[in-house]
């Protein structure tokens, strides 16, 4: 058996840290799993006007925040301007990943959360419309959907 050294074994446990974490091969940085998309979902999708309704975007950036609900703050972990203050989280300043995303992916995402990660669902705590809203305000970061 060959000796891998203190190299190899420093090498190995980043390596088992990142993957804990969701860096290497989570979800965290691959695309969309658009096609695990649940039947209840796949009828979603942004109200007429929604991606640019400046009401909607406001209402939306309170939501996110924590302003309306302090339980629901997005902020937190995305960041007041999209970027992620924790590694796992997404970026969504990042608009290679988020015009992959469609409205009732996203919705799917904010409403159930993302198995495996720090996301929580967040469909007890929010209506459809607040969804709608947060979804609004998020993509203004990227400006992937118009």
């Amino acid at each position: 058996m060959r000796k891998i050294g203190l190299a190899g074994m420093s090498f190995l446990f980043i390596i088992m840290m990142l993957t804990a974490a969701g860096l290497v091969s989570g979800q965290s940085l691959k695309e969309p799993a658009l096609s695990k998309l649940p039947p209840e979902y796949q009828s979603k999708h942004m109200p007429a006007g929604g991606w640019s309704d400046p009401k909607m975007i406001k209402e939306g950036k309170e939501i996110f925040e924590g302003m309306v609900n302090a339980m629901v703050n997005c902020s937190v972990c995305h960041g007041m301007d999209g970027k992620p203050m924790l590694p796992e989280s997404r970026d969504f300043r990042d608009a290679g990943y988020m015009g992959k995303m469609t409205d009732s992916y996203w919705f799917w995402r904010i409403a159930e959360g993302v198995p495996d990660t720090q996301m929580m669902g967040f469909k007890k705590m929010l209506k459809e419309e607040q969804i709608w809203k947060v979804i609004s305000y998020e993509n203004t970061f990227a400006k992937t959907h118009q």
